[in-house]
């Protein structure tokens, strides 16, 4: 990583209050949760059926065998470099919102709580019927003895993630879509802008001449309107940012 552009990075944070962050699956894949599309994504191992609302709804005993392996996954994993700069950023004052399209709730880890999950938690669960809300320590006890876990009401117990086929919640998307628009400065961390409408959130700042910043390996479609592109591990990037900016 060139040293000049860490450098303005650190320059731009400084100088901002209100940074709207936006965050996908690269900055997960370096605390052990794969992507779905990457070389050694969820793709390689489960076909991408699996996780569409029509799957969970007909095959309900199939996908829970198979979330239930990614839910120990996302248990354990812990937080990374790229995590705790960002809750120590809130800490100081400087973040205005972290939109996340991850659904790990590895931000939440880390401390910080500004926070809006696009597509919501893997941890969390929610009976269909009645909205009761479950622990996914509860889910995977019933797990253990049943195949498909359901409500005292009889309701299909399902996670609290929005699946492909469905809408996000419009409350969470008009929130990111606010919050990006009181921004000072844009950074998007570890998405590669393919996934709409959450990678519609960065537009805001090229409309509103807000600095924009891209943090992510690989090439985004928005990379030659962006401020800075830096094509590098986001642990490594944050870990050298966070003596930059004093943190």
């Amino acid at each position: 990583i060139a040293m000049e552009v860490l450098r303005e990075l650190a320059a731009l944070i400084k100088n901002s209050d209100r940074i709207f962050v936006l965050t996908g699956a690269g900055i997960s894949t370096e605390s052990g949760i794969p992507d779905f599309r990457g070389p050694e994504g969820l793709y390689t191992k489960y076909p991408a059926y699996m996780f569409e609302v029509d799957f969970l709804r007909e095959n309900p005993a199939e996908f829970y065998k198979v979330y239930r392996e990614l839910l120990e996954m996302i248990i354990n994993a812990q937080p990374n470099p790229a995590h705790d700069f960002l809750a120590r950023l809130e800490k100081v004052s400087k973040i205005h919102c972290i939109a996340t399209q991850n659904i790990d709730g590895l931000h939440h880890k880390a401390g910080s709580k500004k926070v809006v999950e696009l597509h919501g938690n893997a941890l969390r669960f929610y009976c269909e019927k009645c909205g009761t809300q479950k622990d996914v320590y509860e889910i995977l006890d019933v797990l253990n003895h049943q195949k498909v876990p359901f409500c005292e009401c009889r309701g299909f117990i399902r996670p609290d993630v929005v699946f492909f086929g469905e809408p996000l919640k419009e409350e969470n998307l008009m929130y990111a879509f606010k919050m990006s628009q009181e921004a000072d400065l844009h950074i998007v961390m570890g998405s590669s802008l393919v996934v709409y409408p959450a990678a519609s959130l960065p537009l805001v700042a090229i409309e509103k001449h807000i600095p924009l910043v891209i943090i992510n390996l690989g090439e985004t479609h928005l990379d030659p309107y962006c401020k800075l592109k830096i094509n590098a591990p986001l642990a490594e990037v944050c870990s050298k940012l966070s003596g930059m900016v004093g943190l």
